[in-house]
């Protein structure tokens, strides 16, 4: 049975991201997807956001995504809301997937524009409205311009906000740091209700307590409850216990500047001791000398 919210309520709050893991040929462990996925929902997270650029979508196959659907939505389905990502390269592909998520019973679609050749402003927009429209679901913009290569302006954004279905964005950090700025912004243009959310987990503290409504987490996928205490110190406009929260994250935050979030999250999980599993290739696992870091790392979050 699919959760029932309102879509400016599904986008809110923390929402984690968690790996989809697999064997070397791409099979799906669902045991491990499961343990992850039930981590989340006991922590008392918001949503989760299947498929993202942490759960791997760009590098599984449709067959794949589609059971990690079905294993989500029989795992937690009735418990938290599942925001699935729905990125192809071609529109029929994603609109495919977007009619697979719903068929699973997934909750709300999260949608970047995957390219080879680069797209223009009017493709992004044709894409968007197909798949919002096959998929059925409130949709959340994906502006992931450090993978997707395309920046959405804040023109287009307005105008895929008015496409029916289109609930919300998930936005990079803005290059200038000035998050209030960017979203006084986004929201004159846009419908009421849009949500605006952001992902890049070392900004996180900042979007919260600049009134984001939602943090798109990477680390949440992993470690939901300390992402939890920061998202709702946030919401609680408690800034000391912010920062001291974040200040505790921080060799984290340092490591996934320095690697790659997707990558370290693979080392967190054999550090954590939850499973073994490697990211999909042609990524390589980092090095095992990043280990010890990365254990100081969750370590300060303990102390």
């Amino acid at each position: 049975m699919m959760t029932t919210q309102t879509p400016s309520k599904l986008f809110s709050g923390l929402s984690a991201f968690p790996l989809t893991p697999t064997d070397a040929a791409g099979h799906l462990q669902a045991d491990v997807l499961c343990r992850f996925l039930e981590n989340i929902q006991a922590a008392g997270a918001n949503s989760i956001g299947l498929l993202g650029s942490t759960g791997g979508y760009a590098y599984l196959t449709r067959e794949t995504r589609q059971r990690a659907v079905r294993v989500a939505v029989e795992c937690v389905g009735a418990k938290i809301p599942i925001i699935v990502g729905v990125g192809a390269l071609r529109t029929d592909e994603a609109e495919m997937l977007a009619r697979d998520a719903k068929a699973a019973r997934a909750d709300g679609l999260l949608l970047a524009p995957m390219s080879y050749a680069p797209l223009t402003d009017e493709e992004v927009f044709q894409h968007f409205a197909a798949v919002a429209t096959a998929g059925e679901l409130p949709l959340c913009i994906y502006n992931n311009p450090s993978t997707t290569k395309f920046t959405f302006s804040d023109d287009l954004i307005a105008r895929l906000a008015r496409l029916p279905n289109v609930a919300a964005v998930k936005m990079p950090l803005p290059a200038n740091g000035n998050f209030a700025g960017e979203m006084e912004r986004l929201r004159a243009m846009t419908p009421d209700g849009l949500a605006i959310g952001y992902s890049g987990d070392w900004g996180a503290a900042d979007a919260l307590l600049a009134g984001c409504d939602a943090w798109y987490s990477v680390v949440a996928g992993l470690l939901p409850a300390p992402a939890l205490a920061l998202t709702r110190a946030a919401q609680a406009g408690n800034r000391p216990e912010v920062l001291r929260i974040n200040e505790a994250f921080q060799p984290l935050w340092d490591l996934f500047r320095a690697f790659g979030s997707f990558r370290v999250m693979y080392v967190m999980v054999d550090v954590l001791g939850l499973a073994r599993i490697e990211p999909p290739r042609p990524i390589l696992a980092l090095p095992r000398e990043t280990y010890g870091r990365v254990e100081a790392a969750l370590q300060s979050l303990k102390s």
